[in-house]
């Protein structure tokens, strides 16, 4: 078993960048995922079945993200750094 596989890092941000983030489509609020969403995604980018709204693949595992206020959209967290593009963001439908 390899141990990055069974310990998921958790996210590290700055609360005053997290106040001021919004979505770039809507300018909803975004806040952070909880591990259960996380885990779920993550499983869904294992099982090659996650895509961005640009249409393509999703296949670097998630450290964490950010989901849109209506819960419809996560923009991917990557290294500590909140990736807000458009095109980046996930729709959530997709884990229905």
């Amino acid at each position: 078993m390899i141990v990055s596989d069974a310990v998921q890092k958790k996210v590290n941000l700055d609360k005053d960048l997290l106040a001021i983030l919004c979505c770039p489509e809507t300018k909803l609020a975004v806040a952070l995922a909880d591990d259960q969403l996380i885990q779920k995604v993550n499983g869904a980018i294992e099982r090659g079945v996650l895509k961005n709204k640009a249409q393509k693949s999703v296949t670097e595992k998630l450290d964490g993200g950010l989901v849109r206020s209506d819960n419809k959209i996560l923009y991917p967290v990557r290294e500590d750094i909140p990736v807000m593009l458009i095109d980046e963001g996930i729709p959530l439908d997709q884990l229905a």
